[in-house]
């Protein structure tokens, strides 16, 4: 009797009902604690994804207990009042995703973080950024020529910003359906810049180039600071009203930055409001991660076109330097070029780091901070022109 009771529970149990797919899904999550623990890669969002991953694969009956559903996002449009119903806990937590309200909002806390003084004092910075989304565009054609369809493809390209908000953002929209793969790689790359950047970076300077001193920049007024986020988001939005949504709420964040008058409302954004949604971010985007929807050959080549998409990314950022460096006579040091992707503002220290390798006095945050806030709205700007094509 004792046995039988046992036997009983042990049948009801989750470990009698798991797979190999969720040993192998429970083994990455454990891989990626690790990375953000012990190794700190982007422990602020990748503890929550690989927690919503953990839980997502968990073999639990989901009529028992349910804490995600994949079928209830599985359509092409989704009952909401089913998810409210039938969903668990992160399937609610999800509807910020599906609804593009957490990426806007880390947009919003991002823009009230950043000094956009370094672009306007040199707005040739804009060049570099511009230059630095190339992967996006390479990616995508190669992503169009192995099979994908043109939503697909873009979701994947824009992997090449290293901007895991805009990343979430065009592909909830675009292909949702792969939007776990998508995030992994986003975050994954953005968090081995320090590891992944400087030997393209090396490959494609020399010495002398690398060694380059830039002077500082002038001093931009508050006048400017204030003026370039309200005009920014007017033209920005003009032209490209699908990108309304991310450059209004980095513009907005910023304009609370600058305009002085609003400090409590700045540090909401920054601190308390900025955590909560990275929190819910990170739990709901890693519980896409079903092994059903993931433990498949498609994300084996989203990873591998990822990482081809940010490396090129760097490569045009640091060749446009190289050419910045030539029509200006040696004054830009070409390594800031790399800092045109959007992982701000890790790519800007990493610029900064490697000119310090070879030069003391070579003090480039600054300079490179310019080009790093320029690919912050190239990301987003490119991701809005993909959405008016595939949209």
């Amino acid at each position: 009797m004792i046995k039988d009771a046992f036997t009983g529970l042990f049948n009801s149990s989750g470990w009698a009902q798991a797979g190999w797919q969720n040993y192998v899904m429970i083994a990455l999550a454990f891989f990626f604690l690790y990375l953000a623990i012990a190794k700190k890669f982007e422990p602020l969002l990748l503890v929550g994804i690989a927690f919503g991953m953990l839980l997502s694969n968990l073999p639990i009956d989901p009529t028992s207990s349910p804490i995600y559903t994949p079928e209830l996002w599985s359509g092409q449009t989704v009952d909401y009042q089913k998810v409210f119903s039938q969903g668990g806990l992160l399937d609610m937590l999800y509807v910020g995703v599906k609804t593009g309200v957490y990426p806007c909002i880390i947009f919003m806390g991002v823009g009230a973080m950043s000094d956009f003084g370094p672009l306007l004092s040199n707005p040739k910075s804009l060049l570099l950024g511009a230059a630095a989304q190339l992967g996006i565009f390479t990616a995508f054609i190669l992503a169009i020529v192995l099979g994908f369809s043109g939503q697909e493809a873009a979701s994947i390209a824009i992997i090449g910003g290293a901007d895991g908000p805009t990343a979430i953002w065009l592909t909830k929209e675009l292909a949702p359906h792969i939007l776990g793969p998508i995030v992994i790689a986003a975050y994954s790359y953005m968090a081995l810049i320090p590891m992944i950047q400087p030997p393209i970076m090396k490959a494609l300077t020399t010495k002398k180039e690398r060694m380059v001193e830039m002077k500082p920049t002038r001093v931009v007024s508050q006048r400017e600071k204030i003026l370039f986020p309200i005009v920014s988001a007017t033209f920005i939005c003009l032209i490209l009203p699908s990108v309304t949504p991310l450059v209004g709420s980095l513009m907005f964040g910023n304009l609370l930055k600058e305009c002085k008058v609003t400090e409590r409302l700045n540090d909401t954004v920054q601190n308390a409001f900025m955590n909560i949604v990275t929190i819910c971010l990170g739990l709901s985007v890693g519980a896409t991660t079903h092994w059903a929807s993931f433990l498949t050959v498609n994300t084996i080549k989203i990873v591998a076109l990822g990482l081809f998409a940010f490396a090129f990314s760097t490569v045009g950022g640091v060749l446009m330097g190289k050419l910045m460096y030539i029509a200006t006579k040696g004054k830009i040091n070409p390594l800031i070029g790399s800092a045109g992707v959007s992982a701000v503002p890790m790519a800007a220290r990493v610029s900064h780091k490697v000119g310090l390798e070879y030069n003391p006095k070579n003090y480039l945050l600054m300079h490179a901070m310019g080009p790093n806030i320029a690919g912050v709205i190239g990301s987003a700007v490119a991701a809005g022109i993909l959405m008016s094509v595939f949209g």
